[in-house]
């Protein structure tokens, strides 16, 4: 009698059955579980610290467990996160759902591996993994539902700023030390200088002559208005850049691969998104 109980409880949603175990490999993708899934699953993110480089990640054996022991795995793919598919491989489980976010938005091997900073990437993200959530504890649909749409609403506050941004500022020659912030300043309506360069440094090959030429030109001329400087990955040549850039007046405005503690998707994007704004608005 009791067990009929229990299970009628289950079936109406007051009792909750076990949280759905969530593995993402950055944690902007963990932070957006989160708050799609709410109560109904924990979050494990393997990425988390923005003093990190994440191109130097090795996987540990806690890492490998959390992977075999999960329910859903996310991860960005096209090469960004390859120790994933390695991992994934040696611990096959036929019920884990594995959602490539890359793969969600039509991108591919070759395509600018950032695809976090592409605007349109968390809402589709999102939605796909609602589907999943709901397909795996339909009871939470409700849930599931109220806290997608809460998270889309909170996007229209990044794709706003943007707009605003691209209105006033496009056509704004800028440049980076890597393509990390490369689907934003699209988004933005920039003109990008130096990408060959930039993928020179993001492949860890080491940039052409003409290339680092054609950068240092940019910069200590001031050509360029801003040059994006990824904070986690660092060697004397990036730093050299910096440097080139503060003396040639251009905006220095460091961006992250990961998000940095305390803040979730929507304020880490429309924090970046102000910086760059109140560098733009001195010029």
């Amino acid at each position: 009698m009791k067990r009929l109980m229990l299970l009628g409880l289950l079936a109406s949603g007051l009792v909750s059955a076990a949280p759905l175990n969530i593995v993402a490999a950055e944690n902007f993708y963990g932070d957006v579980a989160r708050q799609i899934g709410g109560e109904g699953v924990t979050v494990t993110s393997i990425l988390s610290s923005p003093s990190q480089d994440p191109h130097l990640f090795e996987a540990s054996p806690s890492t490998a467990r959390a992977i075999s022991g999960a329910d859903i795995v996310v991860y960005s793919g096209i090469d960004y996160d390859p120790w994933m598919d390695k991992l994934l491989s040696a611990s096959k489980n036929a019920k884990r759902r594995v959602l490539v976010v890359a793969a969600l938005t039509g991108k591919k091997v070759g395509d600018n591996p950032h695809v976090w900073y592409d605007p349109a990437t968390m809402p589709i993200y999102a939605r796909a993994l609602r589907t999943e959530l709901i397909r795996r504890d339909p009871t939470h649909k409700g849930q599931y539902d109220a806290n997608l749409k809460r998270f889309l609403a909170a996007m229209t506050t990044v794709s706003s700023k943007v707009a605003s941004l691209r209105a006033k500022y496009a056509g704004t020659p800028v440049t980076a030390s890597e393509p990390v912030f490369g689907y934003l300043s699209d988004a933005l309506g920039f003109k990008m200088q130096n990408l060959r360069f930039q993928l020179s440094v993001m492949n860890e090959a080491e940039p052409s002559a003409v290339q680092t030429g054609a950068i240092n030109d940019d910069l200590r001329s001031g050509k360029v208005k801003l040059f994006f400087y990824n904070t986690q990955v660092t060697d004397p040549l990036t730093e050299k850049l910096r440097s080139l850039a503060k003396q040639g007046g251009v905006s220095v405005v460091g961006v992250t691969e990961t998000a940095p503690p305390g803040l979730t998707y929507v304020p880490w994007m429309l924090s970046q998104l102000k910086t760059i704004q109140a560098a733009l608005a001195k010029k």
